[in-house]
C-alpha cells in the first residue's frame, strides 16, 4: 500500500490506508508530514479536533536550553514540600491514585545525577535536531506561524537561584547549547519591560519561538495539501496489529492500514488497552499545564522569557501575549484551577512592568504526556511489528516535533537516523 492513495468509505473516512496516525496534535501531524515526504499515504484521526490538546495553549518556545529533565536530584523532595501548596509550580495533590504513585516511584528512581545526565543528553540531541528542522520546514512549506529566531532569556530575582542555574551551563555548552550570562544591572539596561532589582539573566541565543496553535494548523494544511487525510472527531476504539498490517475500529467505522502510529499525547495511556500496550499506563502520566492569553500590553519583552524564580513563561507574538507553565499531576481532572491561573499573573507581576494585557482572550489548561524518564517514546511498539509510537514528549512536544517526526520516519523506512534512536526506544518500558 506504500505510496497509494487511501480508499475512501462513505462519509469520507477511508476503509484502507497506508499509515494510520492516531492523534492530530503536533506530534501526529508532524509525523504525517514526514511520512508523506517519504511517499507514504497517511490518514490522521483524532477523537477531538486538530491541535485540541497541549499543542494549543503552550508558550510556543523551541528550547534546546530546556534539555535538563524534570527528573533531577532534589525534585521529589521539592514536590513533597509543595504537596500542600496548591499554586506551587510543581503540584501533586494528595489523593488515592495507584497508577500515579507507581509512576512517581519510577520517576523518583530517575532523580539521580547519572540518569539526569543521560536524559539531558538525549533530550538535547533531539531538541537541537528538531530546532534546525523546524526552521527548514518553516521555509520549505511556507508555514505562517509567527516564527522568530529570537533566543530566550532565563531571568532571576533570587541570587541563589541565579547561581544554581549557572551550574548547568558547562553541560549545556558541552551539548552545543550557547549561553551568555548577564548581571542584573546590565540586563535591566537592555530589557525595559522588566522591573528593577534583578539578580541576573542567562540568554540562550539558539532558542526560538512560534505561535503553537497556528503552527499546528499549518501542519494540518500541509498534510492535506500533500494528499494526507485528517479526520476529526473520530475516536479509536480498538486496534489489532499483525505481521501483515493493522485493523482499526474507529467511531467512523473500520480502517485497514499497513502500519499505525500512536501519537495521542497525554491520551496515549487511555488507549493502552485498545492498542495492546497496557504498559503505557505505567510509562506516561498526564501533567496539567495552564496558560492565559491576552491582547498584547504596550510594553512587552523583546524575546521570550522564563521567570525562573516563579516558573512562569512569557511569550509575546504580534497577535498575542501569553503567560504559561506549571505542572500538576492530578490525573485527567478537567477543572480550571483559578488559583493556579492566578499564580501565573502573580509571578509575572514580580518581574514585568506590564504583566498582563488589556483583554483576556483565553484561559486554558491542557495535559502534557509526561514519560517516567522525561524522554519521548519514538519507535516500534514492543511485540507489534506494525505499530509505532510517537508520544511522551512532556513539555517539549512543539520543540521536538520535526526532529521526532524525522526519527520516526527514518525508523519506519529502515534508514539510519541522524540521532541515536536507542534512548527513545519504547521497549525500555515495555
Amino acid at each position: 500500500m506504500q505510496g497509494q492513495a487511501a480508499s475512501a468509505a462513505p462519509g469520507g473516512m477511508p476503509a484502507q490506508t497506508d499509515v494510520l496516525v492516531i492523534g492530530a496534535g503536533v506530534s501526529g501531524l508532524a509525523a504525517a508530514l514526514a511520512l508523506l515526504a517519504d511517499g507514504r499515504g497517511v490518514t490522521v484521526i483524532d477523537a477531538g479536533r486538530i491541535g485540541g490538546g497541549a499543542s494549543h495553549g503552550n508558550c510556543g518556545t523551541l528550547t534546546p536550553s530546556h534539555a535538563p529533565p524534570l527528573a533531577a536530584p532534589g525534585t521529589v523532595l521539592r514536590a513533597l514540600r509543595w504537596m500542600f501548596t496548591p499554586d506551587a509550580p510543581l503540584y501533586v495533590p494528595a489523593r488515592f491514585d495507584p497508577a500515579l504513585w507507581r509512576w512517581l516511584a519510577g520517576f523518583a528512581r530517575r532523580c539521580n545525577r547519572r540518569d539526569w545526565l543521560a536524559s539531558a543528553r538525549a533530550k538535547a540531541a533531539l531538541l537541537l535536531d528538531s530546532r534546525a528542522r523546524i526552521a527548514d520546514w518553516i521555509a520549505r512549506y511556507g508555514l505562517q506561524c509567527e516564527f522568530v529566531e529570537s533566543g530566550e532569556d532565563y531571568v532571576f530575582a533570587d541570587p541563589r537561584a541565579f547561581e544554581h542555574d549557572q551550574r548547568e551551563l558547562p553541560l549545556l555548552r558541552e551539548l552545543g547549547i550557547r549561553a551568555e550570562v548577564f548581571d542584573g544591572t546590565a540586563y535591566a539596561a537592555q530589557e525595559p519591560a522588566l522591573r528593577p532589582g534583578l539578580a541576573g539573566a542567562i540568554r540562550f541565543a539558539g532558542d526560538a519561538a512560534l505561535r503553537p496553535d497556528r503552527y499546528v494548523a499549518e501542519l494540518a494544511r500541509c498534510v492535506r495539501e500533500r494528499g494526507g487525510q485528517v479526520v476529526e472527531h473520530c475516536a479509536l476504539h480498538a486496534l489489532e496489529a499483525g505481521t501483515d498490517g493493522v485493523q482499526a475500529e474507529t467511531a467512523a467505522g473500520p480502517v485497514r492500514a499497513r502500519e499505525a502510529v500512536l501519537a495521542a499525547g497525554a491520551w496515549s495511556p487511555l488507549l493502552a488497552r485498545a492498542v495492546g500496550q497496557r504498559w503505557l499506563r505505567r510509562a506516561i502520566q498526564p501533567g496539567k499545564g495552564y496558560s492565559i492569553t491576552y491582547d498584547p500590553p504596550a510594553l512587552v519583552p523583546r524575546r521570550p522569557l522564563t521567570l525562573r524564580d516563579v516558573s512562569v513563561c512569557v511569550t509575546a507574538w504580534p497577535s498575542g501575549f501569553r503567560l504559561g507553565s506549571t505542572m500538576e499531576f492530578s490525573g485527567y481532572d478537567s477543572s480550571l484551577n483559578e488559583r493556579r491561573l492566578g499564580a501565573l499573573e502573580r509571578g509575572a507581576r514580580r518581574f514585568l512592568r506590564e504583566p498582563v494585557g488589556p483583554r483576556v482572550r483565553e484561559r486554558w489548561f491542557g495535559w502534557r504526556p509526561m514519560s517516567r524518564d522525561d524522554i519521548p517514546l519514538i519507535g516500534r511498539a514492543p511485540g507489534q511489528p506494525r505499530l509505532w509510537l510517537s508520544t511522551g514528549h512532556g513539555m517539549m512536544g512543539v520543540g521536538m516535533s520535526a526532529g521526532g517526526a524525522q526519527l520516526l520516519a527514518d525508523r519506519m523506512a529502515g534508514r539510519t537516523p541522524a540521532l541515536d534512536p536507542s534512548p527513545f526506544d519504547p521497549a525500555r518500558f515495555g
